[in-house]
């Protein structure tokens, strides 16, 4: 009985875990997800204002998997349509398993005033499949983010996630989606090196701090690497290349208890930025 009891025990605090550090949003391509102030790269379900900043046409998948376990990845595909009036960014996911899964849709709107602000909002629906009923439950809620170039080398960015704490209910449960408010500068030591860093806090949970750098080696390939804390603290690496109209993202985390998370993407530009 003693033994039984201690397996419950140590069931329930990996469960725990796992909920702490596996997000309903998809990991972003900046390292360490400090993306919340980054002024190059748009990532599906991040600050909505950073649309404006793509000038050319393109569309992108990622999967990413969570300690090699198939029931705790995530595979999602966005498209962005840029526009010198509003910029447009359409974005999907799924996570999970037959039992349980989530998604989520998006679609995003953002506008640059003039060459140093850029404004952005986005409607999500978030949707959970419970097996006990066989039912998808969803929600609406708002994503509002903003971008300010301080400088020509300088940015700050700010995002808020659900800020209106919107909840799923079902017949005999409920879950909350968490609300997020992100506050992030990105600074470029040169054009070949930047720096990151960014302040989460979910309303219900300790505050999370992510510090990030990335370096360009040659023109077609940047190494990463950074850091996070919430609870433990994760080091985080990384690499991108560009081939012709496709860029290549591979990221990767190490957490102290659970192990690795990795995140793989490829993007394709319609027409090459100029």
């Amino acid at each position: 009985m003693k033994k039984l009891t201690i397996f419950f025990f140590l069931c329930s605090e990996i469960v725990f875990a796992v909920a702490q550090v596996a997000p309903i949003v998809p990991t972003t391509t900046a390292v360490a997800n400090a993306s919340v102030a980054d002024s190059r790269h748009w990532s599906a379900f991040s600050n909505p204002s950073g649309i404006a900043f793509t000038s050319a046409m393109n569309f992108g998948f990622q999967y990413e998997n969570r300690y090699f376990l198939s029931e705790l990845s995530t595979k999602s595909i966005d498209f962005v349509l840029p526009s010198r009036l509003i910029s447009t960014g359409i974005s999907a996911s799924y996570s999970g398993y037959s039992l349980y899964n989530e998604i989520m849709l998006g679609i995003g709107f953002s506008r640059n005033f003039s060459d140093k602000f850029s404004l952005g909002v986005q409607l999500d629906y978030f949707a959970a499949y419970f097996a006990a009923s066989d039912k998808y439950y969803g929600a609406f809620f708002p994503q509002i983010g903003l971008n300010a170039s301080l400088t020509p080398d300088f940015h700050l960015g700010f995002s808020t996630f659900n800020p209106f704490q919107s909840i799923i209910k079902s017949v005999d449960t409920s879950k909350r989606i968490p609300s997020v408010f992100s506050l992030g500068v990105e600074y470029y030591l040169s054009p070949e090196l930047n720096f990151k860093a960014q302040v989460d806090k979910e309303i219900s949970s300790s505050f999370r701090t992510a510090l990030g750098a990335e370096y360009s080696l040659l023109n077609f390939l940047t190494v990463k690497a950074g850091a996070y804390h919430i609870d433990y603290l994760v080091p985080c690496f990384g690499f991108s290349t560009d081939f012709a109209s496709f860029s290549f993202n591979l990221n990767t985390e190490l957490h102290p208890l659970l192990g690795l998370v990795s995140m793989a993407s490829v993007r394709y530009f319609i027409k090459k930025n100029k």
